[in-house]
């Protein structure tokens, strides 16, 4: 059997408030909302236009937004959901560079 390929993300560019909605298809106010509550993007600055989310972030927000869609679930159920998976995927990953099955 081959060795399983490991996705990398990408930051050589980062996009915008505009630019991360429309690739999410949600409203400008959806990721508005969840920057300010912390759900998404760390220690973000007070203006909103000087916000860039990296990949890993539209990786995230596409998540959340599943997440909510889906199961009808608010935003900090959602941010929950997707806390655990990252965490069960990062787990895994050192279980198997460990060489545990």
């Amino acid at each position: 059997m081959g060795q399983a390929l490991t996705a990398i993300v990408v930051d050589d560019a980062a996009l915008t408030l505009e630019e991360l909605a429309q690739a999410c298809a949600v409203e400008h106010d959806w990721v508005v909302a969840r920057v300010r509550t912390g759900i998404l993007l760390d220690d973000a600055p007070d203006d909103s236009g000087g916000w860039r989310f990296t990949s890993a972030d539209l990786v995230r927000a596409r998540r959340l937004c599943q997440i909510e869609r889906d199961f009808d679930a608010n935003d900090d159920v959602a941010a929950l959901v997707v806390d655990l998976s990252e965490e069960i995927r990062r787990l895994r990953g050192k279980l198997s560079a460990a060489g545990v099955k």
